[in-house]
């Protein structure tokens, strides 16, 4: 900001009085433009930020459906292996009877995960160039929460999903399927609902994903399929 002081001299208290209120005024003025240039280059920038914003948590939101009806489409075949061979070793029906259900269902034997693609780039730009400090109080906790939800989904995803899963076995029943060997039921059954299991903690963590999306972007989930 540049104020120009007056060169000519002044010749009364008067004069001097009102040039001096021109450069109170004149001053007042500059710092009032350019608080509203700043004001107003904040609001731009907060309002393309969660354009942006909004714009990857839908499409974030999107994958996270698409995942979720994946998963409930390749559940069902470990379900409905579950329900036989349950039926049949309650129903006492001979091992041998029991192998021979396995491995007409053996293709349904296999774990298939889908985990939605999940961008940040927009959120990090975000906060890189501090647009995120300019954005709405209310918007910038929701944002925030849904982007956190992503990062969660994510780190339980690569570190926590398979836990409960013993996955050599399951590569060894796997193999014994393909070659005709015959397998234990029960033991076969146990591994099977641990495969399933893990589809269904794997469906729980995408639909809190999704109700965090949802709620960001003021939009209704389908919490119908599980």
């Amino acid at each position: 900001m540049h104020v120009e002081i007056p060169k000519a001299k002044l010749h009364s208290l008067k004069e001097f009085t009102m040039h001096y209120l021109m450069i109170v005024l004149s001053i007042l003025t500059a710092l009032g433009l350019e608080q509203w240039i700043e004001r107003t280059h904040h609001n731009h920038a907060a309002a393309f930020a969660s354009q942006q914003i909004e714009a990857e948590l839908r499409a974030n939101m999107a994958s996270v459906q698409s995942s979720l009806n994946n998963n409930f489409e390749h559940l069902k075949p470990l379900q409905h292996m579950d329900e036989l061979l349950t039926q049949d070793i309650k129903s006492g029906v001979p091992d041998a009877t029991i192998n021979q259900h396995i491995q007409a269902n053996k293709d349904q034997f296999k774990l298939s995960l889908d985990w939605p693609t999940l961008a940040s780039q927009a959120w990090d730009v975000a906060v890189a160039n501090q647009s995120a400090a300019w954005l709405d109080v209310n918007d910038l906790r929701t944002y925030s929460t849904a982007y956190a939800a992503q990062r969660d989904a994510a780190a339980w995803m690569t570190h926590d999903s398979t836990l409960f899963l013993t996955a050599p076995r399951m590569a060894t029943l796997r193999t014994e399927l393909n070659l005709g060997v015959s397998v234990q039921p029960v033991e076969f059954v146990a591994v099977l609902r641990q495969m399933i299991d893990t589809a269904m903690q794997t469906q729980s963590h995408l639909q809190q994903m999704e109700a965090r999306l949802a709620h960001a972007l003021h939009t209704e989930t389908d919490q119908s399929k599980s």
